[in-house]
């Protein structure tokens, strides 16, 4: 069994826009894997420990047919006081065997495959001619994000507003200064925000009560990506479309039974939905994170490291049934 730890994983130079063609990939093999919803337990307040399994499709990449087939279950964590807040760890298996192949660090995974998918919901759902988003909620997540959306569209101009915090928006612009597709503005209104972007995309972990309290506050045409669910429940029966990344995982929402027009971001991407049907239309997307991505992820960076010298540890299993 390999050890898979952040720190390799960083070593292997995986690029943002690599994590955003992972997500068009795993989306694309959606139907065909094995998704059961995540279950989660609560220590404390907004704690949680949530397990997360999936079983990819087996491969056929290249005629390859008898290529492994990946099982992973990855227990994400958030903790008040940790530090990171948030963090993940995957069981990754061959299917057709039962081997476990591979313990993983899944906090990069997490943090990318997060960041990735907002980016990627945010331009299949944007109006035509959006060019400017709001960023609330600034850590890794929130840079993730950003990365992911200059990466995948190098050619495209973006205007971000950031809500100031501490000074996490300067230290943001710092981040991305040497990225010439992109103009940031502090702004330390949040009302004003949701007045005037095109895009709006929360990162924050956790939220107390609605973060705009008037949900008219948002112009025609916007689209709303809560990357942590919390904080926007009033648009939920009031906006004209809303989005999930997988029912099954969305369906347990107070208001999902009074959505007006809702379906799973997939069905956009796979072009079986036109996702946004007016350029007036406010549109709202909620990703709750899926095991797909994660497995996804870890199944590529495990086959990227088959061949580097990776800490191992061998499990002795026995070959006959055995009687105690």
């Amino acid at each position: 069994m390999k050890i898979i730890s952040e720190q390799l994983i960083r070593s292997l130079g995986i690029t943002p826009k690599e994590c955003v063609a992972w997500i068009y990939e795993s989306f694309n093999m959606k139907q065909d894997a094995q998704l059961p919803a995540k279950i989660s337990v609560h220590p404390a307040d907004y704690d949680f420990f949530t397990s997360m399994p999936c079983l990819l499709p087996a491969s056929t990449e290249m005629g390859r047919v008898n290529c492994e087939q990946y099982f992973g279950i990855k227990e994400v964590h958030r903790i008040e006081g940790a530090v990171p807040s948030l963090g993940s760890d995957m069981m990754l298996y061959n299917a057709k065997t039962g081997e476990l192949l591979a313990l993983v660090d899944c906090d990069w995974i997490t943090t990318m495959r997060t960041g990735a998918v907002a980016a990627v919901s945010a331009k299949a759902l944007r109006k035509d001619d959006a060019d400017t988003y709001g960023m609330v909620g600034l850590g890794n997540t929130g840079r993730a994000t950003m990365l992911c959306i200059l990466e995948a569209e190098p050619e495209k101009h973006f205007k971000v507003k950031l809500l100031r915090y501490k000074d996490q928006a300067e230290l943001f612009i710092e981040r991305f200064k040497n990225y010439n597709n992109v103009e940031f503005e502090i702004v330390d209104d949040i009302n004003e925000m949701a007045r005037t972007v095109d895009v709006f995309i929360c990162c924050i972990t956790s939220a107390n009560g609605l973060l705009v309290a008037d949900e008219k506050t948002f112009q025609p045409g916007v689209t709303v990506i809560p990357v942590h669910m919390r904080g926007f429940q009033n648009c939920d029966t009031t906006f004209d479309r809303v989005f999930g990344d997988d029912t099954d995982h969305v369906k347990g929402f107070k208001y999902f039974p009074q959505y007006k027009d809702y379906n799973e971001i997939g069905e956009v991407l796979a072009g079986r939905d036109p996702g946004r049907k007016s350029q007036e239309q406010r549109i709202i997307d909620y990703n709750y994170g899926l095991a797909l991505h994660d497995v996804v992820y870890a199944s590529k960076i495990y086959e990227m490291v088959a061949d580097k010298d990776v800490p191992s540890i061998e499990i002795i299993k026995e070959t006959e049934k055995f009687w105690v």
